[in-house]
């Protein structure tokens, strides 16, 4: 046994469970491709005040949680605590706004860390898949992402979960608000650390997960009732769409995003399945986070969905996905020239897109058809001198245990009819 395990808060993908996580970020990932959504790839360390600037120097996700790097003595680097703001920086460091239609539409995926106490479905590496669409204001916009991410949780066969919706105001509305909930916070009893978050941004005391906060919060002002005519309007027409395409959601008025960015429309996707860690995806409108970071105004909105939290609500509702087997077919040579000649048809039929192993190391034919049968293979080739005298290898169906010769010349051909 190693002397090394994996770093606390982390954990090794291996197969089988590889392949189910795999199959989650090409099904979460299949809806934005089909709405012309391209494929981003960013650093995994940035400019640390990209985060600071961006995510916000009064989140935990900053002042806590981001893992500093040290360059030459100094700490200027940190691996990337959420994907959207390296995704906008990268599109506007190649101009992507300039050279192209608005909005800019990219979805990635990736690993993202955060120091946070390890536990069920909170981890300090993450795997995620995101899409952004960068440089457009339009609810129809918002209404897109929130039914992408939704079709993506339903390819899945997810059922047992819940869209809450909220709207957190623009530049216009959200500072009377503002006023009016810390005028409230100031009349209760918090600790110094919760007061000093209070004036950097107020909105942040109402995500509180305490027991303490939450029921000195009954009473306090909700955004709702202060949103300016033009939120209004915007935030009924997201709904509006939605439900036209059959997406249900929740009005959640306490739900802000942990983030300072987000501007307007916010959302998060809850499993019902997984506890005290029940967010599986969220996202909103950011519109002012480019000019925060030091592009040009572009209004955008986003969404990030965790792989590792929706491969748990998989689990929760027990939901296996139908994924193909890894090897359709496993080769099993009898002696030293047999195995040379099926080693031949080996790579030939893998260069003809037919998943195909071999039998290696194997000393008898009883623990060789072990393999095979592990394998989840469809099909076994077992040869020996004799069948390849007659120039053919026996094809068994590993399901119905029929065995037939098969023209070693003809060989690609039949397993190809077979559609494998």
């Amino acid at each position: 046994m190693s002397t090394f395990t994996a770093p606390k808060g982390t954990y090794d993908l291996l197969p089988p469970s590889s392949a189910t996580f795999l199959a989650i970020r090409e099904r979460i990932a299949a809806p934005a491709r089909r709405a012309g959504y391209g494929y981003i790839e960013t650093p995994v360390f940035e400019d640390v005040k990209l985060f600071s600037r961006g995510v916000g120097e009064s989140t935990d996700i900053v002042t806590k949680e981001m893992f500093s790097l040290t360059k030459r003595g100094k700490e200027d680097l940190a691996l990337r605590p959420e994907g959207t703001a390296s995704v906008l920086r990268a599109a506007l460091q190649a101009n992507l706004h300039k050279v192209g239609n608005l909005p800019v539409k990219l979805w990635y995926s990736g690993s993202y860390y955060r120091y946070e106490r390890p536990q069920a479905g909170r981890y300090r590496q993450f795997s995620q898949v995101g899409a952004e669409a960068i440089g457009a204001e339009d609810p129809a916009l918002d209404a897109e992402l929130i039914i992408l991410a939704d079709d993506a949780f339903r390819s899945l066969g997810l059922s047992n979960y819940s869209l809450l919706l909220n709207s957190l105001g623009d530049k216009q509305c959200r500072p009377v608000y503002r006023t009016a909930l810390i005028e409230f916070l100031s009349g209760l009893d918090l600790d110094e650390e919760t007061r000093r978050r209070a004036e950097i941004n107020p909105l942040r005391v109402l995500d509180d997960k305490r027991e303490s906060v939450q029921e000195q919060l009954v009473g306090a002002p909700m955004l709702r009732d202060f949103l300016c005519e033009g939120c209004k309007a915007y935030d009924e027409k997201v709904r509006e769409l939605l439900t036209a395409s059959g997406v249900a959601f929740v009005d959640d008025p306490k739900l802000v995003r942990g983030l300072d960015y987000y501007t307007r429309t916010t959302f998060e996707f809850v499993h019902n399945g997984l506890g005290a860690q029940s967010a599986i995806g969220g996202g909103g409108r950011y519109d002012g986070l480019s000019e925060m970071i030091g592009g040009p105004a572009l209004p955008s909105v986003g969404w990030a969905l965790g792989v590792d939290r929706t491969y748990l609500a998989l689990e929760a509702e027990g939901v296996v996905l139908d994924l193909p087997a890894a090897t359709s077919v496993y080769a099993v040579a009898l002696g030293e020239e047999a195995k040379n000649v099926l080693f031949a048809k080996v790579v030939e039929l893998r260069r003809a897109g037919v998943a195909t192993d071999l039998a290696f190391g194997v000393k008898t034919i009883k623990n060789a058809m072990k393999s095979a049968d592990r394998s989840g293979a469809r099909f076994a080739l077992i040869a020996g001198d004799r069948d390849l005298a007659e120039g053919v290898v026996q094809l068994k169906d590993m399901s119905t245990g029929e065995q037939t010769p098969v023209a070693l010349d003809a060989l690609v051909t039949t397993l190809k009819e077979k559609q494998l």
